[in-house]
């Protein structure tokens, strides 16, 4: 299924893009690619997040259970 859509694109961009044969591909993939690369960097700020949090949470049980680890090391 296709949409079409009526878009406005600075003089620029429009002459060089007068050269593409295939202007809606082009368009939808470069579309998709762009979308692709905003969703992998969303995921990557995501699983940073996450990482920093479960590494304060390690950090904590590593310090509650300390004693226990070095008891009779002493």
């Amino acid at each position: 299924m296709t949409k079409r859509l009526n878009i406005t694109i600075p003089e620029d961009i429009a002459r060089r893009f007068d050269k593409i044969p295939n202007k809606s591909k082009f368009i939808a993939e470069a579309i998709k690619e762009k979308l692709d690369e905003l969703e992998a960097q969303k995921l990557k700020e995501l699983l940073t997040e996450s990482y920093k949090a479960v590494k304060e949470e390690d950090k904590i049980v590593s310090e509650e259970w300390e004693n226990v680890t070095l008891e009779g090391w002493n």
